[in-house]
């Protein structure tokens, strides 16, 4: 005749054995899952290397030509420098001038500049370089423009 001990250690280990086996199932197809996850996205990956490393080779091919095309268009514009309306009216604060002395100074009218610091409108390319070097005039010294150029008209 079996132990009695020993029929209920082995029934707790099969009912142990099951309650894991219920546990781990849905485990084990969540890790299935993630891992046919993981290896598409590795191929999409590589698919994509694939694709920008072709791009890269033709972007070789055609980028001398439009490297040269880039720097000739951007040569006007880096030499007369960036455009902020607020810079102009901070600008034209600093040196106690109006906006129609500013536009004096600059080679245009009181209302261009007006519009120019309201974001109406933007300065044209030949009105940059006059704009940007107010940013190196004194209030003596833009004062002394002001007045030869007054005075010469």
């Amino acid at each position: 005749m079996p132990n009695i001990a020993s029929l209920l250690k082995a029934e707790i280990a099969r009912v142990a054995r099951k309650e894991a086996r219920l546990e781990v199932e849905p485990l084990k197809k969540a890790l299935a899952a993630h891992r046919t996850d993981i290896a598409a996205l590795k191929r999409r990956a590589q698919a994509a290397e694939q694709e920008l490393n072709k791009l890269r080779k033709a972007g070789a091919k055609v980028a001398p030509a439009t490297a040269q095309a880039q720097a000739q268009a951007q040569a006007p514009t880096s030499q007369s420098g960036r455009f902020s309306a607020k810079g102009l009216q901070t600008q034209r604060k600093r040196l106690g001038l109006s906006a129609e002395d500013c536009g004096l100074l600059v080679g245009t009218s009181g209302q261009s500049v007006y519009n120019w610091e309201s974001g109406k409108a933007r300065p044209r390319e030949k009105h940059l370089a006059a704009i940007n070097a107010l940013k190196t005039l004194g209030k003596k010294t833009a004062t002394a423009h002001l007045v030869s150029i007054r005075t010469a008209a």
